[in-house]
């Protein structure tokens, strides 16, 4: 997601338009189809959100169109957004401590975190997935084995 993107949700947010955004958005694809219901409030909030391709100033925003105080303010918006980004970026620099127990603790917490999120197979798929395994590394062995002794009488019969 891009600053752009989250500015203007953070105005959205600010503004209490999240209704309007929505549907917006509706409307934006309705148009992408073809759809002729939109009206111009929706299409320009939708147009908003969507990257235009060219890059602002770094701390400014470029509004569609309107300079002066608006894009001011949008641009305040976005660097009060990264402003806060940053902020959070440096207290998880922060959790990175010199004590080595305090980063194997963290490293144990984010991994029962993630052990969390994992789909375990069943006991049938674990089973059914076991099977397919050795049933493939028996065939691969046997393939193999039959061309090592293919090559190893191939040798005896060529040089013995």
């Amino acid at each position: 997601m891009s600053k752009r993107d989250r500015a203007a949700r953070a105005k959205e947010a600010a503004e209490g338009s999240a209704a309007d955004s929505a549907a917006a958005e509706l409307d934006g694809r309705d148009e992408a189809t073809g759809g002729a219901a939109a009206d111009e409030t929706s299409t320009g909030a939708a147009k908003e959100l969507r990257p235009s391709g060219k890059r602002s100033a770094r701390g400014r925003r470029s509004s569609t169109g309107v300079s002066g105080t608006d894009g001011d303010a949008d641009s305040d918006t976005g660097s009060s957004v990264a402003v806060k980004e940053r902020k959070k970026k440096k207290k998880a620099s922060a959790e990175d401590s010199r004590n080595p127990f305090v980063r194997i603790w963290l490293f144990l917490t984010q991994v029962v975190a993630e052990l969390k999120k994992v789909i375990w197979p069943t006991r049938r798929e674990m089973i059914t997935y076991t099977i397919v395994v050795l049933v493939f590394v028996i065939v691969m062995t046997a393939f193999i084995s039959g061309l090592d002794l293919a090559f190893a009488k191939g040798v005896l019969w060529l040089f013995g």
